[in-house]
């Protein structure tokens, strides 16, 4: 069965771009062998990511990212049951937050900032279904 799992978390440090790139370098090497596809945005010091794949294996996935020590205020944001998946392009990808349009996030809250904790985890997923298609995203495999 496939499910896709939305989170949002906060950085306990701030992430450079080496380390960020080194966790999507982890994510597309470890995550095939699990059957695991998704997407990752990264801003302001706010994760929000996207996992898709078998229950068991998405479960335990995001079990170890609620247990790391990077991550603090960890909350699920909608947890579904799901006949296809939406990111079976990217083992992990990344969207470039750089170049969105702030006018997007006015679309879906109250501030032009990325802010998953003020808005419902049906907004978030909203969002952040058309910042993967309107922003670029990096990293496809």
């Amino acid at each position: 069965m496939l499910v896709r799992l939305m989170y949002a978390s906060r950085a306990v440090a701030a992430i450079g771009d080496d380390e960020l790139h080194a966790i999507l370098r982890k994510s597309k090497a470890d995550n095939p062998k699990h059957g695991i596809t998704g997407v990752l945005c990264y801003s302001q010091g706010i994760f929000i990511q996207v996992l898709e794949g078998g229950r068991g294996a998405v479960n335990r996935l995001y079990n170890r990212i609620v247990a790391d020590a990077r991550h603090a205020d960890v909350v699920l944001l909608s947890y579904d049951e799901i006949g296809e998946r939406r990111f079976a392009g990217w083992s992990m990808g990344q969207v470039h937050m750089n170049r969105l349009n702030p006018a997007l996030l006015l679309k879906y809250s109250e501030t032009a900032t990325l802010d998953p904790y003020a808005v419902s985890g049906k907004v978030s997923l909203a969002l952040f279904e058309e910042l993967v298609s309107t922003a670029s995203v990096m990293g496809q495999s």
